[in-house]
């Protein structure tokens, strides 16, 4: 009896004959095509061949017989390759010839055309509820490996497809984080509340678990789950993910993927997919290693009630995993770093450039590239002060490129900041924003060849007038242009101070690509406002007319909820997240906050209101945990863009 569900089969006239006489089974068929008809057409007589070997053995035929049988079979083989005619019809002797049938023979010959048999269902299939076209990318008769590259299925995709066309799934991994389980939980929902059984094993290893991520997992149906909470001597670090398929079509994914969001969408991880059908004795193995934990008393079942239970062995590995550790860094570039640094050189050695912009993605590490270059310039002239002026346009900035620069040149002295209460003691390696250069004009007191290596960071903003003075006077031996964004919605051009080329640059794109970059989740959550009737002035929406929308209106609050709604739903912990809203409005900002607050979630309105004092202890409190729980900061940064879709980070 022809099971429902996937298969990847070649038909022959057996399976054929079923095909047409079973009138209850739907069949999704494809043709064999050209550059496959070699592999599936020698593994198909390779399966035939071991299936009459196994039967001469059982049949406990001589040796000399299962010989005799091969050999003929490797003659015509390697024969001269002369087609043979329908009068000319090869011939194999086979001593089963005599208690098998012709008919049982005939049965194992492919039909003409070849095609190959995708799945079956039956036909009823509940008003075309299942859809036979879903099936991983990659085959399920065959094995292959996954390491991450982006000519590959996206792993979480793939296991997407798997876990819609199995009847069983066993997952074995050492930690589950929400970031990757709401990657999947969609479907494993489907497919548990559809009669699907889901088993899965995992540990409260260092702690890394997330509790969230366990409970959505206890609310599926026809879901077990079992933990170890012996992290001393179990330690399982197995990566492990099975499913099983009434049809003989199983599959596993066995590699160093975690149940985490970087593990199985981005990260630069390794998992071989190992088919039952080509690799049967190794998946056989894998399926009763599951089976030989799951029986293990190692591992304990879980039930809702245990949630406090886990939590508190969860936090227990976690400080036992945090405590005590010192770390000390000695900085290096990063290889992609390096090259960019390599590419400064090459445009002042080679080309003569020495005015250098570095357009770099946030997160990239600007100010450490900048910090390197002006190292390799010490270097390079041992005999100079070196003098360094370091432009920014915030205090906070200028404090993490002093630091930066100290541990770099390992000189826990080196650099003077002035700005804000900060005097310096000199003047010959400075971090100044540029409101102070501003105020105290040093371009009227020092001479234009003073400083030998100008770094400006922001670069972008060196547009503004402020900064005109600063450029049109100073004329230092390199002077460096750090920034992500070069181009300015003014069109205002920033190149002219760098004869018109970027020396390097690594976009947001590309560092996400080369895995520089944690890559982000946008969740598109709808609401119910309606923006068709607001006014659109100059390339955006009148702003108080959506401050009345989304204060001032009877729905305000209903939207508000929603929002909080999307972030319990999408967020792993919304006690220990960190997390900035984005307002049209001040007075938006304060409601916001204000729902925040009544939602019994700490939330504080930003806007350019907003002291100094006030801005930076939100930033120290955002940082470094200190507000109550969740973080939510409501922030008036610009206007919304209109869209009924709210991002969610």
């Amino acid at each position: 009896m022809l099971e429902k569900g996937l298969y990847e089969k070649l038909i022959n006239f057996c399976l054929r004959n079923e095909l047409n006489n079973n009138t209850e089974i739907e069949s999704l068929e494809k043709a064999l095509v050209n550059d496959q008809l070699s592999r599936i057409l020698a593994a198909y007589v390779g399966e035939r061949t071991k299936h009459r070997l196994d039967i001469m053995e059982d049949k406990r035929l001589p040796v000399s017989d299962r010989l005799d049988f091969v050999n003929n079979l490797l003659d015509k083989i390697n024969s001269d390759g002369r087609e043979s005619t329908s009068k000319e019809k090869i011939h194999i002797n086979n001593p089963l010839d005599k208690i098998s049938s012709k008919t049982e023979q005939n049965c194992d010959n492919i039909e003409s055309p070849p095609k190959i048999l995708l799945s079956a269902y039956p036909k009823n299939n509940e008003n075309k509820k299942i859809d036979l076209t879903i099936r991983p990318d990659t085959s399920v008769a065959y094995s292959s490996l996954f390491t991450g590259s982006s000519n590959e299925p996206q792993f979480y995709y793939e296991l997407q497809k798997e876990i819609q066309t199995s009847d069983q799934v066993d997952m074995l991994v050492s930690f589950i984080k929400w970031t990757g389980l709401r990657l999947i939980i969609k479907k494993l929902k489907e497919f548990t509340d559809n009669g699907g059984k889901l088993r899965v094993i995992t540990t409260t290893y260092m702690g890394v678990t997330d509790i969230k991520a366990i409970e959505e997992l206890a609310k599926l149906t026809n879901t077990e789950i079992k933990i170890s909470y012996d992290t001393k001597n179990t330690r399982m670090h197995a990566k492990t993910y099975i499913f099983l398929r009434n049809t003989g079509y199983s599959t596993a994914y066995v590699g160093s993927s975690n149940l985490s969001g970087a593990a199985i969408s981005s990260g630069l991880e390794w998992n071989l997919k190992i088919t039952k059908i080509d690799m049967q004795d190794v998946f056989d193995k894998i399926d009763a290693t599951f089976d030989s934990y799951w029986s293990s008393e190692a591992f304990e079942s879980f039930s809702p009630d245990q949630l406090a239970q886990l939590n508190k062995a969860l936090k227990n590995e976690s400080s036992i995993n945090n405590s005590g550790n010192e770390y000390s860094f000695d900085f290096h570039p990063y290889p992609y770093q390096s090259k960019i640094l390599e590419e400064l050189r090459a445009d002042r050695q080679l080309r003569g450039n020495y005015h250098n912009l570095v357009v770099s993605a946030t997160g990239t590490g600007k100010t450490i590239i900048s910090a390197f270059d002006y190292k390799q310039f010490v270097r390079e002239h041992p005999d100079s002060s070196n003098r360094l002026l370091f432009i920014a346009h915030r205090e906070e900035i200028l404090k993490q490129s002093i630091a930066c620069f100290r541990n770099v040149l390992k000189d826990p002295e080196f650099g003077n900041l002035y700005v804000g209460n900060y005097k310096p003691l000199s003047d010959e390696h400075l971090f100044m924003s540029i409101q102070t250069f501003e105020s105290i004009r040093p371009d009227l007191q020092l001479d234009k060849h003073y400083y030998d290596f100008i770094i400006i960071d922001e670069f972008h903003h060196a547009a503004a007038k402020s900064y005109a003075n600063l450029l049109n006077h100073f004329n230092p031996e390199i002077m460096l242009g750090l920034t992500a964004t070069p181009e300015r919605m003014d069109g205002r051009d920033i190149l002219k101070y760098f004869n018109n080329h970027i020396t390097s640059e690594i976009r947001l794109p590309e560092a996400i690509d080369q895995h520089l970059l944690c890559p982000f989740q946008y969740f598109g959550i709808t609401d119910s406002v309606d923006l068709e009737n607001i006014a659109w002035k100059k390339g955006s929406y009148d702003v108080s007319e959506l401050e009345n929308l989304y204060v001032k209106n009877s729905g305000a609050r209903e939207r508000a909820k929603l929002i909080i709604d999307a972030v319990r739903k999408y967020s792993t912990d919304i006690n220990s997240m960190k997390a900035l809203g984005f307002c049209v409005t001040k007075a938006h900002a304060k409601f916001m906050a204000h729902y925040f607050q009544e939602s019994g979630i700490q939330s504080i309105a930003l806007t350019s209101d907003s002291t100094h004092q006030e801005r930076n202890d939100a930033r120290i409190k955002l940082v470094f945990g200190q507000l109550p729980t969740a973080k939510a900061v409501s922030l008036q940064l610009g206007c919304h863009n209109g869209q009924k879709n709210h991002p969610l980070q």
